[in-house]
């Protein structure tokens, strides 16, 4: 369920190449955080040279106007290294895929809970779906006892 932002400089990429990235993206999801395919949301957000800001030297990598800002909102409870091998993986697939310098990825995890969605028609349907599952395992261990 993550629900993927993505901000770069306008004219620095063009849509064929975004496209490669909306792909590593999701193909680190599935791969780290047994994203499923389907789980597809993903917003690209072109920014003009004086609404994108950046330190091109913090914390001593090298960045440049080829920077992407990719915030991930998605369910709490990833691992330290879960989240390490993902990062490390989704620099590898968007330097490898789309030309981007792995030094120009950077990623914020925004961790929330299952109440925190909606996917549509105003139900929290990640929470109705866990909430099934919680009576169903109750209901078998009653019915084990």
């Amino acid at each position: 369920m993550p629900f993927i932002r993505v901000s770069y400089l306008r004219h620095r990429y063009d849509e064929q190449r975004l496209n490669r990235v909306a792909e590593s993206i999701m193909s680190a999801l599935i791969e780290h955080f047994n994203v499923p395919k389907d789980d597809f949301f993903q917003v690209f957000h072109a920014h003009e040279p004086g609404e994108f800001y950046y330190s091109p030297n913090y914390l001593n990598v090298e960045r440049t106007d080829g920077l992407l800002y990719i915030q991930i909102t998605l369910k709490s409870g990833r691992t330290v290294e879960q989240k390490k091998r993902f990062y490390a993986t989704l620099a590898e697939l968007l330097a490898r895929n789309a030309g981007i310098r792995k030094e120009d990825v950077f990623v914020v995890l925004v961790g929330t809970e299952y109440e925190d969605w909606t996917f549509g028609n105003g139900i929290a349907q990640m929470l109705e779906i866990t909430q099934g599952k919680e009576r169903a395992v109750h209901v078998a261990s009653v019915d084990s006892e």
